[in-house]
């Protein structure tokens, strides 16, 4: 008989044991039990130690059968502990197969669905379908090209003709420029007019004159 049906039981010959989840749940169940198993026997031995002491000098055969019990006592407590360490490592190697079981029955249950989506895909297929996605990539960036360059109705220039022919223009309107400045020269000038000036009259002359004199005289007195 397994562990498991001599801890438990077993639901007769071949019959089906309990499941994880079952097992764990009594474990859990007799853990509580034997924890408050404990908490009883450490009272009793905090009991028996009072009364050993108080009968120590008065009573000593009281005395000597409270220490018998409380010796007595922490022997089951110990006995207590170390089946509760037994549980304890038999509850968490019981949860990690319980956890490893359902990893493993989600990574088949994964498997099954990825098997399921590549059934109907043939490698062949769709390598030959990523070929013609390819080519079909590489044909509209061809079109692309082609649409995207300038159309010149089929003539085709030399840039290099066209920007010499551009500097031989600006070379002859330069040209031009400098021979109609350098023509100013020979445009003929206004003629001298043959009619005489018109003279100022004496009292304007006899002005002129006196003050031409006042500032002889002004410039010889600032000496």
């Amino acid at each position: 008989m397994s562990l498991f049906g001599k801890l438990f039981g077993s639901g007769g010959k071949g019959g089906k044991g309990p499941s994880p989840q079952e097992a764990i749940q009594k474990l859990r169940e007799t853990e509580e039990m034997l924890t408050k198993k404990q908490d009883f026997l450490e009272k009793k031995i905090d009991q028996e130690l009072i009364t050993a002491k108080k009968n120590g000098t008065k009573n000593k055969r009281a005395a000597l059968q409270a220490l018998k019990r409380k010796k007595r006592y922490e022997k089951q407590l110990a006995q207590i502990d170390g089946t509760l360490s037994t549980i304890e490592f038999q509850r968490e190697a019981l949860e990690n197969a319980n956890t490893n079981t359902e990893v493993l029955k989600n990574m088949g249950f994964a498997a099954k669905a990825m098997k399921s989506a590549h059934e109907n895909m043939d490698i062949d297929k769709v390598d030959d379908l990523m070929q013609d996605i390819t080519e079909q990539q590489e044909l509209a960036q061809e079109i692309s090209d082609a649409i995207s360059k300038p159309v010149g109705f089929g003539e085709e220039f030399d840039e290099d003709e066209l920007l010499a022919e551009l500097d031989e223009l600006e070379q002859e309107e330069l040209d031009k420029n400098l021979l109609e400045i350098g023509g100013t020269d020979n445009v003929p000038l206004p003629n001298v007019p043959s009619t005489s000036l018109p003279s100022r009259p004496a009292k304007k002359v006899e002005e002129d004159e006196d003050d031409m004199e006042d500032l002889q005289r002004w410039a010889m007195e600032a000496m």
